[in-house]
């Protein structure tokens, strides 16, 4: 059983408030693992430590084998969303992923232009990300997540915004990258997206982190 996170007594507080209490869990490589919980349970603030976003107050996070902040700053070979994807809306999608491609690594058009379609988006659209709805906003975040082929995927309510046919697409998409070996870390308030994406599940509660199953 190989391990891609590898989370040990981490615990995170701001002033006297305590935010995460005392984790310890690992995540296995090659699958979808659920994250679920309240709003202001502790989920997102998980998921910006395992990215390297915010530093912990104690214990340790390997991600890759590798211990944050310390071997890294932000892990290697991740794609990310948390929270509402930022862009330059005066901007088309494939403008805006081209500019994020040049500060980080040097992609193809052609990478590019197939994440955005992977996504149900229009690579050669020249509408503004401005004049995007939430749920294309969406679609584009992950794509960006996508487009340097990452191993591991942490997605932080991934389908906000997303109509019907968009989340039935979504999931589609994401156990396909199941089956090609990626791992991927979801939080989500939708138990029916838990259910139908995840391997096992954990509950965020005040804190603490509990296996579901």
């Amino acid at each position: 059983m190989s391990m891609i996170i590898e989370i040990s007594e981490l615990s995170k507080s701001f002033g006297n408030i305590e935010v995460l209490k005392n984790i310890t869990v690992s995540f296995e490589r090659g699958k979808i693992h659920g994250l679920i919980g309240r709003n202001g349970s502790g989920k997102t603030m998980l998921l910006k430590c395992i990215c390297g976003m915010i530093p912990v107050t104690n214990g340790t996070i390997k991600v890759d084998g590798k211990l944050i902040g310390k071997d890294v700053d932000i892990p290697d070979n991740i794609g990310i969303i948390i929270e509402t994807p930022g862009f330059l809306p005066e901007y088309s999608a494939f403008s805006n992923l081209r500019f994020l491609a040049d500060i980080n690594a040097k992609i193809s058009n052609e990478r590019i232009k197939n994440a955005i379609s992977k996504v149900g988006l229009k690579p050669d659209d020249k509408k503004r990300v401005g004049k995007y709805s939430l749920g294309m906003r969406q679609r584009l975040g992950l794509a960006q997540a996508l487009m340097e082929d990452p191993k591991l995927l942490i997605l932080d309510e991934p389908m906000n915004g997303l109509d019907k046919d968009g989340v039935k697409d979504m999931r589609k998409y994401l156990l396909e990258l199941r089956e090609n070996g990626k791992t991927i870390l979801i939080a989500s308030h939708s138990a029916e997206d838990i259910d139908v994406l995840c391997d096992d599940v954990y509950e965020m509660d005040k804190g603490l982190l509990k296996r579901q199953r």
